[in-house]
């Protein structure tokens, strides 16, 4: 690996973590009733974000240099146990609050050590709501700190304690555990953990805290007569991050590139490799958190790339026969890249708050940025050639793909080109009450407008399958009369050269858009092409909420009179033994297959159908699996549709 070192970590603080370094700052009234405010939502990611709270605490000793171990365990009633070997929280009588510690941080919005900053420099989590909101929203939590050689322990209900601190054993072990069974009357619509969506984060956590352990157990579940379980641990950090994310694309240079260290006093972790790919794969990090929305310190990493790369370039004279322009866009064009700063004092902006403020990182990422290339540029001349040509490669392609962008944008509606020929459309104009089914094939689009409400519900037939953006260049997508049709239909313009894949979200015309294909192994390739097109060049759609996919049912079991729809071959099976003898099944081989009456009724009748909705929880893992599916590599591919083929998860 090629590592270019800063200047060191600051020293670790030696300053007593004791009840004093607990400071609260307001009361938790509100939590229960505004739940949201503080987690998000109370659906899946909600709940799922209780866990990362607690998670949080234990990374912000870990980050301190006081932990290297942490466990999490789904239990059999899908409680969940948080265990650290860290510093154990304090429990001796807070001064200000007059009582113990432990029960500050657990019963005092925003209260803990992260706010003291002898305690903590930074620390992971968002908002530092902490493990107090955490407590609020469970119907039953339990602290058990291990400290000063003797056990401490204390329990809650929906936030309220139940009795003071109170010692019960001794240990010479330190740390703290913590175990929460989430409130069913707020999370009344989910209770139960997604096992790969937390051991997505997991892993996640691991590879940006390296050197740290996370071990993850489900209880729910047996493997080979032991518990499902994982353990997380990596000691290059971001380089075996982006190893992992990019195990399915071919290398164009044999090493990654990677800094560490602090530049303007912020600690500043980079990694990056080129591929033979043509997508950019950018996931940037403060304190831990996805910054989705990007901010300073990824404005940072682009101004040092695009600078450094052309300065090189220019003297190098690799690009003299160029006769255009060289853009940002062309050296980011197959490059996957994490930034990971960490802020003292993090602002956030933007919709979802996850996009970094504080102008002070920008110039720290650039130059640590500008100083790793220089290096690594000036030490491999034939790796830097390679990149250059990647660079001057993309150029000409960007130049053949303004031409079709141009077409594309000519067809949209804003540019009076009208809208594709196969369109069925609603009558209605309000946007948010619209809804467009993309639909495999003549066929069962005809079956679709005939059984659709056109008040509401558009129908775009699309030819067999569209192309697989994942191994095409740019123009060629444009190119593509179908992925046109799709932009013409939406009404969303194609992105400017500079951010070719911006939408004008304000033009969309339907709120809802519906993946609807066959439940078969063509139909899920279909919806997966399409998927990955959304993901690669229209994700505002993904992250606004706007994608869905529609589940027509598998089977028809009829006796007599009777009949019932079957989504599955277990529910067909526990069917067929209900109805008992007599009774027949029909497989539904394509949408095309229904009448109008039954495609209404099962998949497109707002009263009856499931719709899945699509969502992005984590970027680097959407990415990954995006690039393993519609990638080169089949072995990865057959192993992931041979471990998910019957349980698959479209939430990605």
């Amino acid at each position: 690996m090629s590592t270019t070192n800063l200047t060191n970590m600051s020293s670790e603080s030696t300053q007593n973590y004791s009840a004093d370094s607990i400071q609260a700052l307001e009361g938790m009234e509100h939590v229960r009733k505004r739940p949201s405010m503080y987690i998000g939502d109370v659906g899946v990611r909600g709940l799922h974000h209780l866990v990362y709270e607690v998670v949080d605490n234990s990374i912000d000793e870990a980050m301190a240099g006081h932990c290297s171990e942490i466990s999490v365990i789904i239990n059999e009633d899908d409680s969940i146990t948080v265990e650290d070997n860290g510093r154990g929280i304090p429990v001796g009588i807070h001064q200000k609050e007059g009582v113990s510690a432990l029960e500050v941080v657990m019963t005092k919005i925003g209260a803990g050590g992260k706010f003291d900053k002898d305690s903590y420099k930074v620390s992971g989590g968002l908002h530092g709501v902490g493990v107090s909101v955490v407590n609020a929203l469970s119907d039953h939590l339990k602290a058990t700190v291990f400290r000063d050689g003797k056990i401490w322990e204390q329990e809650y209900e929906k936030g309220k304690t139940l009795y003071a601190v109170r010692e019960n054993g001794k240990s010479d072990k330190t740390g703290t555990l913590v175990t929460f069974k989430p409130d069913v009357s707020i999370f009344k619509d989910v209770q139960s953990y997604n096992y790969e969506t937390l051991s997505n984060r997991m892993r996640e956590l691991s590879f940006l805290n390296k050197g740290i352990t996370i071990n993850l157990t489900d209880k729910r579940k047996k493997v080979d007569d032991d518990f499902k379980k994982e353990s997380f641990h990596s000691d290059e950090g971001l380089k075996e991050f982006i190893k992992f994310l990019d195990e399915n694309r071919e290398p164009l240079i044999p090493e990654v590139i990677s800094i560490e260290g602090q530049k303007n006093d912020v600690p500043v972790e980079i990694a990056m490799i080129y591929n033979s790919s043509f997508n950019e794969n950018i996931h940037s990090y403060v304190n831990n958190i996805n910054t989705h929305e990007g901010g300073t310190h990824l404005s940072g990493f682009r101004r040092g790339l695009t600078s450094t790369l052309k300065k090189y370039a220019d003297s190098s004279g690799l690009l003299d026969k160029i006769k255009f322009e060289i853009s940002g866009d062309d050296f980011r064009e197959g490059l996957t890249a994490i930034i990971s700063v960490k802020v003292a004092e993090p602002q956030f902006e933007g919709q979802t708050k996850t996009k970094l403020g504080n102008k002070e990182v920008t110039s720290a990422v650039s130059q640590a940025v500008s100083e790793m290339l220089e290096n690594y540029l000036e030490e491999h001349p034939n790796e830097a050639k390679i990149i250059v040509d990647k660079v001057v490669l993309a150029a000409q392609a960007r130049h053949a793909a303004r031409k079709a962008r141009e077409m594309v944008q000519r067809k949209t509606v804003m540019g009076g080109g009208g809208l594709p020929g196969k369109l069925s459309d609603c009558s209605e104009q309000d946007p948010a009450q619209c809804e467009i089914f993309l639909v495999e094939g003549d066929s069962a689009g005809g079956t679709a407008k005939q059984g659709r409400d056109r008040n509401f519900q558009a129908i775009l037939p699309l030819r067999g399958k569209i192309l697989n953006v994942e191994k095409a260049m740019q123009h060629k997508v444009f190119e593509n009369q179908e992925i046109i049709n799709i932009y013409t239909a939406l009404g969303v313009s194609v992105g400017t050269e500079d951010d070719s894949k911006a939408l004008n979200l304000e033009k969309l015309r339907y709120h809802k858009i519906v993946i609807m294909c066959d439940a078969d192994v063509d139909g899920s390739h279909i919806s997966t092409l399409i998927l990955t097109f959304f993901f690669r060049y229209m994700r505002e759609l993904i992250e606004n909420a706007h994608v869905y996919i529609a589940t027509p049912p598998l089977y028809l079991v009829k006796k007599g009179a009777k009949k019932q729809y079957a989504w599955n071959d277990p529910d067909r099976d526990k069917l067929v033994e209900d109805f008992g003898t007599g009774t027949s099944v029909q497989r539904y081989k394509g949408l095309g297959e229904m009448n109008a009456i039954q495609l209404w009724d099962t998949t497109m009748n707002p009263e009856s159908r499931t719709f899945r909705k699509v969502t992005i929880e984590n970027a680097g893992e959407a990415d990954r699996v995006f690039s393993m599916l519609m990638g080169d590599e089949v072995p990865p591919r057959r192993e992931f549709i041979e471990q998910n083929a019957t349980y698959a998860n479209i939430d990605v």
